[in-house]
């Protein structure tokens, strides 16, 4: 027989059968088996082919053979994993990044999958950030977070997937090289790249515009593989490239990624306080006040990882590099570590349930279920990256932090998130999910339902259809088509929930507005990924502003303002845009560079020129001044 699993293969030749537990898999294979190559036996046998991870032990009446682990189980859930996120890529790999043969498209996937799972990000956005092909510097993917206080993230990605799924081979040497050399040119803005893909290209101009702007990048190089870290050789290669803090390595493999792919699964553990805490009831829930070690903290990380984190908070690790990683690495690493408590604001954690020994005067063991800690991660990160040296870890065995521990009700999903961004009012953090049962997402769910859309109030692991919307691409479109602020639709998006929400969603905005916007808007985008032969380089920065334009040609079109549109005209809306929707957008184009025109003269506009004008909005006035027929 044939199993589908992260097994592979048996073939069945006996006629009694015993169950086999092969971590997550139970088998039930016949008995009698004999490993490739043996002596023939005269006894009936089974040849075992790729059995999975830690030794599987098979057991009959008669006889015991140990048969040998050949595979990596975690590294055998990823492979699995691949094939589905394989067929939901396939057509766009085809169509953006002209990728269709079997084995790149497998890279790619765990390119995407990495990306994904790295930085919480929807299918769409994930792929937006995948540029590998010809010309990719080594650089396999690229993300651009928000400016946030004088700083922005930028993150790396190099993978290398290897179909052999024993996990036993170090991150190659040339790939630490590539990214070290992709680190010295990048983000220098005097510096020729020579032959770079056009959608690297784009990234690698923003981030740079951004560098001239006097934005300072905080780079993560990510090194992604389903095997081992780099090796020493290579780690001496990034030690003498003299990055400094400013750019951090991680390494990425099928270990880490399917434990952040768990962290649905309850993290139970128990945590061992220092010296007195203080505990009190409040309204359904329990509040503790005590302070913890911070090599508890780390033993913590090490046990658990990102999967403690709170999923809104991961992609921003990396923010504020400088100041406040620095000033914990410096505090840990000098003479003031014991008076680490006084100088941190502490962390915050939640979880179902805790319990401990209240006969005792302190120095509690708190057990806990479903932990989480929701504010202060990356400082929890950082303390455990500061102190992996033995000699770090044991001379801060008197330094500690702070420590919130909230017992809150288990249906009360809402608080939690309440109290993760209130927590982090001074942090980026997404706030759609917050949003998602305010009353004006669930009436444009349910408006925009009976237009024949599905409406994504909250974030979703599943993929997206051509008649999903999430209110994320709800909030650029409505922002770029009917508000007129496509920058804002671009490059504040951290606060379309926040400060902007009201703008964006007011009372009166319904369903017929919203995905005509999003169906405008996505032609653009749509152009942006996939720009044809012959397109000016403004359609890879300006979709936003281009939408605009879009959406006035329609209402000049309807004869009426965006107001008036409703579920009575939606039809004749639709049925414009399918015939018009190519020439709006050609037009609109033509209006962008004539604004540019206008704007800069007859001067030669670089890249990082158009990318610095569309995040700033220089243009909206001079499109508004341009009469639409």
């Amino acid at each position: 027989m044939r199993l589908l699993s992260p097994v592979g293969w048996v073939k069945r030749c006996g006629t009694q059968q015993a169950p086999v537990m092969l971590g997550f898999a139970c088998l039930s294979l016949p008995l009698n088996y004999r490993l490739k190559p043996q002596q023939r036996s005269t006894q009936p046998t089974c040849e075992v082919n790729a059995i999975a991870a830690q030794g599987v032990f098979v057991r009959n009446y008669h006889n015991t053979i140990q048969v040998l682990a050949l595979m990596n189980i975690n590294a055998s859930i990823i492979d699995q994993r691949l094939a589905s996120i394989t067929n939901g890529i396939q057509q766009q790999a085809a169509e953006e990044l002209r990728i269709s043969e079997a084995g790149r498209l497998k890279s790619l996937a765990f390119v995407h999958l990495c990306v994904q799972t790295i930085l919480d990000l929807e299918n769409d956005n994930t792929f937006d950030c995948l540029t590998e092909g010809s010309g990719d510097f080594g650089v396999d993917a690229m993300h651009i977070s928000e400016e946030y206080d004088g700083e922005f993230t930028v993150s790396l990605f190099q993978a290398k997937y290897k179909n052999n799924l024993e996990g036993n081979s170090n991150f190659p040497e040339e790939g630490i090289n590539s990214l070290i050399n992709a680190i010295k040119y990048l983000f220098n803005p005097t510096a020729q790249l020579g032959h770079v893909n056009r959608r690297l290209l784009a990234k690698v101009e923003e981030a740079r515009s951004l560098i001239r702007d006097g934005y300072i990048p905080q780079v993560r190089a990510l090194a992604c593989n389903n095997g081992l870290q780099w090796n020493a050789s290579a780690q001496e290669a990034i030690d003498r490239a003299g990055f400094g803090d400013q750019v951090t390595w991680e390494h990425v493999n099928h270990e880490r990624l399917v434990k952040i792919l768990q962290a649905s699964k309850p993290v139970k553990d128990t945590l061992q306080l220092s010296g007195k805490a203080i505990v009190e009831d409040m309204d359904f829930s329990r509040v503790l006040v005590g302070r913890i070690s911070v090599t508890e903290i780390v033993a913590l990380i090490e046990r658990h990882g990102e999967r403690l984190l709170e999923r809104n908070i991961r992609r921003y690790l990396g923010l504020q590099g400088n100041r406040v990683n620095e000033g914990i690495r410096h505090t840990l690493t000098s003479n003031e570590k014991n008076n680490f408590y006084f100088y941190h604001n502490g962390i915050t954690l939640t979880c179902d349930s805790f319990s401990y020994n209240a006969l005792q005067d302190g120095d509690y063991q708190v057990r806990v279920e479903n932990l989480q800690i929701i504010n202060g991660g990356q400082t929890c990160i950082t303390i455990s990256k500061t102190l992996q040296e033995p000699d770090l870890l044991h001379q801060n065995a008197r330094a500690y932090v702070l420590l919130r521990l909230y017992q809150l009700p288990r249906d009360n999903h809402d608080l939690v998130q309440k109290i993760t961004y209130a927590t982090n009012s001074q942090n980026p953090v997404d706030l759609k999910d917050l949003r998602g049962n305010d009353e004006r997402q669930l009436r444009l769910e349910m408006n925009i339902e009976q237009l024949g859309f599905n409406y994504r109030r909250k974030r979703s692991d599943h993929s997206i259809r051509p008649t999903d919307i999430t209110s994320g691409v709800a909030a650029e479109a409505v922002l770029s088509v009917w508000r007129g602020k496509p920058h804002q639709a671009k490059f504040f998006s951290r606060e379309h929930f926040g400060k902007l929400y009201d703008a964006i969603f007011t009372e009166d905005l319904n369903g017929s507005q919203v995905v005509i916007a999003v169906r405008l808007y996505r032609i653009a985008e749509n152009r942006r990924k996939r720009p044809e032969e012959g397109d000016p380089d403004l359609v890879r920065y300006a979709s936003c502003f281009i939408a605009m334009q879009m959406g006035r040609r329609l209402l000049c079109d309807l004869k009426m303002q965006m107001k008036d549109i409703s579920h009575q005209n939606f039809q004749i809306a639709q049925q414009l845009i399918a015939e018009n929707g190519e020439a709006y957008f050609n037009a609109s184009v033509q209006d962008v560079q004539q604004a540019l025109q206008n704007l800069y003269g007859e001067q030669e506009t670089s890249l990082q020129q158009l990318s610095a004008t569309f995040r700033r909005g220089d243009l909206i006035d001079r499109l508004e001044q341009i009469e639409i027929r």
